[in-house]
């Protein structure tokens, strides 16, 4: 194809675009739309994979010492798990250490406070935590450690490990969390399938008003490519305007939820948009494209037969 056909299918296109206002209205409306859709599903994935890696840095390995535990073996026992290469550091908290955090937790309750005060010995031991380069890799901390308690340099210091707790959590969360990824991807799914319906009818009400257009195209031996291009063009630019407007829309609405929702969510969407910007535009971009040129190419279809 030439330069001068592609100027005249792009020309034709934008004709047809603001001749059919209504329709090319309704079009982008609908394409706005899902398009909205499809970024909020993108800020749930971003919002559920935060809170994920959230939670996760703050899940490690404690371990809980014995009360007859010495210091010294305690501090060995610590340096032979940093020589793990899973291990990204360990942190030493002493029995006086631990006693003082569960005062201070309980400063309020008169009765726990004054039942601590009046024994004579600590009743805690000391802990050591745990912290893992990757955390993928506490499964491995944890049967080393569990290991060690049984036959090991742990044997006789370690009381219990709390890891089993803590992995049960993050199971079940992370599997709460893939569910409502893969609901989230469904739904999105969904919803393009009936937008790429809509529009296509919308885009087809356009092609059936230029009908008789078509008809004399054909006539004139004109070639499907010829007769489909403005179409097209048509469609693309009712998802340039679609992701424009997406992205118009989702301004204030991240403001808003940067500034009242950053502390439920944990992270700061507006921040989020304008550091993404270029990054989400694209998306939405493509995705408003590709809805647009599919309607079209579907709905152009029984007219080129």
């Amino acid at each position: 194809m030439s330069f001068l056909d592609t100027k005249r299918i792009i020309r034709s296109g934008f004709k047809n675009f603001t001749r059919n206002g209504v329709v090319s209205l309704a079009s982008v409306l609908v394409t706005t739309i899902t398009l909205c859709v499809i970024l909020s599903i993108v800020f749930l994935q971003v919002i559920l994979n935060f809170s994920l890696t959230q939670i996760k840095d703050k899940v490690d390995v404690t371990i809980y010492m014995t009360t007859t535990a010495t210091e010294d073996k305690i501090l060995a026992y610590k340096s032979s798990l940093e020589q793990l290469p899973e291990v990204a550091s360990v942190s030493y908290e002493s029995a006086d250490e631990a006693l003082a955090k569960l005062k201070d937790k309980y400063s309020s309750d008169y009765l726990t406070i004054q039942a601590l005060d009046e024994l004579k010995d600590n009743p805690l031991g000391a802990a050591l935590n745990v912290k893992a380069v990757d955390p993928m890799q506490y499964e491995s901390i944890a049967k080393f450690v569990e290991t060690s308690m049984t036959d090991g340099d742990g044997k006789g210091l370690i009381d219990k490990v709390n890891y089993r707790q803590n992995k049960l959590v993050i199971d079940r969360l992370t599997s709460i969390l893939d569910g409502a990824r893969i609901l989230g991807l469904l739904v999105t799914l969904i919803l393009v399938v009936i937008s790429v319906i809509i529009t296509f009818n919308t885009i087809r009400l356009a092609i059936f008003i230029s009908r008789e257009e078509i008809g004399i195209m054909r006539l004139v031996g004109a070639a499907n490519k010829q007769i489909r291009g403005p179409f097209i063009v048509q469609g693309m630019v009712c998802g340039v305007i679609s992701a424009v407007v997406t992205m118009i829309i989702f301004y204030p609405f991240t403001l808003w939820m940067g500034n009242h929702l950053a502390n439920f969510f944990g992270m700061n969407m507006f921040e989020y948009y304008l550091s993404n910007l270029l990054q989400l535009f694209l998306i939405v971009l493509v995705s408003g494209v590709l809805l647009g040129v599919i309607s079209s190419l579907l709905a152009i279809r029984k007219y080129l037969k």
